[in-house]
């Protein structure tokens, strides 16, 4: 099966200005992996959340037009902003959470609470918060044991160059999707380029959605030359944002000997 060999999937970030590859190679070297692939996105149709929402939705439901591309881009980030970026998407603690959440935040961040919200409607005009949610993990279980999702579908098609774009935009309207990207996958994964993830209690029910994307494609006209899905078994997801410091911390620690 094309990709097979490949058995962990991770979102790798680094600052402007760092290698991907360089550090991929470090984290080769701490986990002892034998190889890697890089897929960077070059566009983004969809990425959301709202598991729970997405139990009622029926295999094809789609939104009225195809979804709408949004090209991966670098922004700079000023170290003030940096500061109010972290300390926005640190996880919240109970204490926290009441009519003030953000004085002690902007306080961390060395920064008035006016200030933080000022740089805050900043940092979202720049198209940099994408979400804030109540409930970002997989499958691992709640409090009360219960899984939220079962089966994490990652979803694989190859579709003609200069049909990325279109067909990334018909997978992307359908609302079962939480993720869906143009990744050039590479002749390892049969030179796939559409990836999208949905989630689901049911393996049945997955592939429904998949099925019924399938016939969509077809009958829009996209030819597809390969697909495949791919199932994830743990996974989890925290939110997360490079902090230059950070990172050259973390790799001032794991520098080879």
């Amino acid at each position: 099966i094309s990709g097979s060999d490949y058995r962990l999937w991770t979102t790798l970030k680094v600052p402007i200005g760092e290698s991907l590859e360089s550090h991929a190679e470090v984290l080769k070297r701490l986990t002892g992996a034998e190889d890697y692939i890089l897929l960077p996105a070059k566009g983004i149709f969809a990425l959301g959340v709202g598991h729970v929402r997405r139990k009622v939705i029926e295999p094809g439901d789609r939104a009225d037009e195809p979804a709408q591309m949004i090209p991966t881009d670098r922004v700079q980030l000023s170290p003030v902003e940096w500061e109010v970026i972290l300390a926005m998407k640190d996880e919240l603690t109970p204490a926290e959470i009441g009519p003030d959440v953000w004085s002690a935040r902007a306080a961390r961040a060395g920064v008035s609470r006016d200030e933080f919200v000022a740089i805050a409607k900043g940092l979202e005009a720049k198209k940099l918060i994408g979400r804030f949610s109540t409930f970002l993990e997989h499958v691992k279980p709640s409090q009360s044991g219960e899984r939220v999702t079962r089966f994490n579908g990652l979803f694989h098609w190859a579709v003609p160059a200069g049909f990325e774009v279109k067909a990334g935009g018909e997978v992307g309207r359908h609302t079962c999707m939480t993720h869906c990207y143009w990744r050039e996958g590479g002749p390892k994964f049969a030179n796939v380029n559409i990836m999208g993830v949905i989630h689901g209690q049911e393996k049945d029910r997955v592939l429904a959605h998949k099925a019924a994307i399938d016939a969509h494609l077809a009958e829009e006209g996209i030819p597809v030359t390969y697909t495949n899905v791919f199932w994830g078994g743990r996974s989890e997801i925290k939110p997360s944002e490079i902090s230059p410091k950070v990172f050259r911390e973390w790799h001032a620690k794991h520098a080879a000997a």
